[in-house]
């Protein structure tokens, strides 16, 4: 028997994988209503989707910046796409200076989930296994609430992962899906660096 799908678990799915509704909910129906599949199944197929561009040298790009209008904060961000020509396109410029902002305002830690610094990962894992297992859930499922507890953290502190501050309903990494798909070429975040007054390196 098929299970019903729930307009509420489609735009939570939508929120947390920033891809189309429609996706969402074939993903929901082909896994049963299992959300965490769902989450792997779409991973996968986004994955696939991109993998020819992903897979393209990109080496042109802007530096991006944002500096906060009482000039406590200032961010300067690399964005990578594969040719001069979409480099200079409004598009492209347009994106950096949002992700530069975004980043003014998010202040996340790295890029991506993978590069977040091992002994921070390390700390609040153990933070979090000491919670679960001081509220007495049965043993069976304290590993998939500390990895999803995990997930949480890496979508609080890593860049791509993060709710887009002027549209939470999409990640930084969704934004950046739909502008390559409408330039169409690779487009990376290379690196970024965040100041703030007061603040010590």
């Amino acid at each position: 028997m098929a299970v019903e799908i729930k307009a509420r678990d489609v735009a939570e799915l939508r929120k947390g994988t920033g891809a189309g509704m429609m996706e969402c909910k074939k993903a929901l129906q082909e896994t049963n209503g299992d959300f965490e599949a769902a989450v792997d199944l779409l991973r996968k197929k986004g994955a696939a989707k991109a993998e020819k561009r992903a897979g393209r040298s990109a080496r042109e790009g802007i530096i991006g910046s944002y500096l906060h209008f009482n000039g406590q904060v200032g961010v300067m961000v690399e964005l990578n796409c594969e040719t001069d020509f979409v480099a200079r396109t409004d598009d492209f410029q347009a994106l950096a200076r949002e992700i530069a902002l975004h980043i003014a305002s998010a202040n996340p830690m790295a890029v991506a989930a993978e590069d977040l610094p091992a002994e921070f990962l390390a700390r609040e894992r153990k933070i979090v296994e000491e919670q679960v297992a001081e509220s007495g859930k049965p043993e069976a499922v304290r590993e998939k609430i500390v990895e999803g507890k995990m997930r949480k953290v890496a979508t609080e502190h890593a860049l791509l992962e993060q709710p887009f501050v002027k549209d939470d309903k999409k990640s930084v990494g969704a934004l950046i899906r739909d502008v390559s798909a409408k330039v169409g070429e690779n487009i990376v975040v290379a690196r970024f660096v965040r100041f703030e007054i007061g603040e010590t390196a």
